[in-house]
């Protein structure tokens, strides 16, 4: 029903095993994020699981589809860009934006604003 059948053995192996470490790397983030207590604990874990995870998924896509349409497939590499640009940008304003709330609101929990 599908081509993946078509995929040899030498292939195969890899793929499976870069599919099963991104696969382990975003569970592990998505743990980190149910586990971690305050929000800048939380922002983090999430944010490196899904850019190894995502990278090894795209590694074993890539993989797969240059040997099945014997040709290089490197469309994943924008996709990988795009993630590996967007994902620390996010992190960065969802945490500069989580401490802007807390220091106007007056939580000791977080450092206070450096002198202007």
């Amino acid at each position: 029903m599908t081509h993946l059948a078509d995929l040899p053995v030498w292939a195969a192996i890899p793929v499976a095993l870069f599919l099963v470490t991104g696969a382990a790397l975003a569970l592990i983030g998505s743990i980190g994020f149910l586990r971690l207590r305050t929000f800048y604990e939380r922002v983090h874990a999430p944010t490196l699981g899904t850019s190894m995870g995502i990278g090894f998924v795209l590694l074993a896509s890539m993989l797969c589809f240059t040997v099945l349409q014997s040709r290089l497939a490197l469309h994943e590499i924008l996709i990988a860009v795009f993630m590996v640009v967007t994902t620390p940008i996010t992190l960065m304003l969802l945490a500069r934006a989580a401490l802007y709330r807390d220091r106007s609101e007056g939580s000791g929990d977080v450092p206070p604003a450096p002198p202007a």
